[in-house]
This record gives structure tokens, sequence and C-alpha cells, in this order.
């Protein structure tokens, strides 16, 4: 259909004038009833696995791995190996030489995939960042870290400063669950994510928050989450 089809000139004079005035009602409205339907996304399954991903934002770091194709994905809160195992799937399908570090205080699955590499202990402590750093460096291609483990503005920090410098340019750090900054429903465990998002990219100009990724399917668990570091970008 014709971009200048009446069809089209409704969505545009939607988006412009009316979505505007509603979207913040509509999205909680929506965002509440998924997490009540879902209980939070714990009953999601990869392959009968679980896999604990808001599905929305599942599809848009399948898009990104899809296009950046890392060689590394660096992800801290194995929790049951879902998440892990679905980035080794994409990376079977894709063919390519990708690999995966992962990273919980303990182990609760007893998966094995060839691409993955599990490490156990505190994400931000001074031995397993320098093991990651030390695959990091040995990586032939990009460097995507995906921050998922304690939500504490606190610990958010602390991965923040310690991965950060692990992202090559052009990549990303996801940093997920923001929406406990943002959702009446998790206000409980704030201050979360967010804060420590924002204060990371005051004192960090090499990286900025990519909007059309925070905001690809519009209810999002990762507010302001998907951090890309600038080509060129100095530390």
């Amino acid at each position: 259909m014709s971009a200048l089809s009446p069809r089209g000139s409704v969505s545009r004079l939607f988006w412009s004038l009316v979505w505007p005035r509603i979207h913040h009602r509509v999205e909680r409205t929506f965002f509440t009833a998924l997490l009540l339907k879902t209980n939070n996304f714990t009953e999601v399954r990869w392959l009968g696995q679980p896999i604990l991903q808001n599905t929305l934002d599942l599809w848009t770091i399948q898009e990104t791995i899809a296009a950046l194709r890392p060689a590394l994905i660096v992800e801290t809160g194995t929790n049951r190996g879902g998440s892990s195992l679905f980035y080794a799937h994409l990376f079977d399908l894709m063919e390519t030489d990708g690999r995966i570090v992962t990273i919980d205080i303990a182990r609760q699955h007893d998966l094995r995939h060839p691409r993955i590499t599990y490490l156990i202990g505190d994400s931000a402590s001074p031995s397993i960042v320098a093991s990651v750093r030390g695959m990091a460096e040995a990586a032939r291609g990009p460097v995507l870290v995906i921050l998922d483990s304690d939500h504490s503005a606190g610990h958010v920090a602390s991965e923040l400063e310690a991965y950060g410098p692990l992202v090559t340019p052009g990549s990303y750090m996801l940093v997920q669950d923001g929406s406990i900054d943002t959702q009446p429903y998790f206000k409980s465990s704030r201050p979360g994510p967010v804060p420590a998002i924002h204060e990371y990219l005051a004192r960090h100009p090499e990286f900025g928050i990519d909007r059309e990724k925070c905001d690809r399917f519009l209810v999002t668990h990762h507010p302001d989450g998907w951090l890309k570091r600038r080509e060129g970008g100095a530390e």
C-alpha cells in the first residue's frame, strides 16, 4: 500500500498527534497485564528450557546479534541458562564462530553447549572480570555485553565500570530490567539499573543510549538499557 494512501495518512496522524497523549497510560496498562499473564515471563521457554526474558526484548536482541555478528557475548546472570542457550543456537544458525561467556553466583541448570563458557562467581569480582577480559581481548570481532544479574543500582554500577571497557566500538552494552525503576509492579526493588545507567553515561561519553532499540516494540523491560559504544569513542 502506498505511503500516500488514506491508511498511511491515518497512521502518521496517530503517531504524531494521538500517541504522544496516550502512550504512557497504554504502555503501563498493557505492560502490567503482560507481567501478570506471564508471571513476569518466568514461564517462557526456549526449546523447553526456561529463558525468563520478555519475548519482545528477546526479539530485539536477536535482531542485534544477527546484524552485529559478535565474536563474543558476555552475559552476567546465567540463571536457568535459557538465554545463553538461545544465543548459542543463534550462532549455530548463523554458522559463525561466536561464543558466549555467562556468569552467575551459583549453577542452576545442567546445560552444556560447546559455544558457552560458564563461570561461577560474583560478576563484579576482580577474578571474574579478569577472566572475561582475557576472553574479550582474544575475541576476533565485536564484543556484546548483556548485564542481567543483580539489578540493584550499586551492583549495576560496578558491572558497568567493569564491563564497559570490553565493549568494542559500534557494539552494545545492554543493561536489562530498568523497568524496576519505571513500573509500579517492581517498585519494591528500587533503586534499580536506571540511576546507575544515567550516572555511568555522565562519566562515559563514549557511550550513548540507542533510543530506536529501546523503543523497538514500545513495551520493554530495558528502558534506557541499550548503550552503544560510539565508533572511535575514547574512554
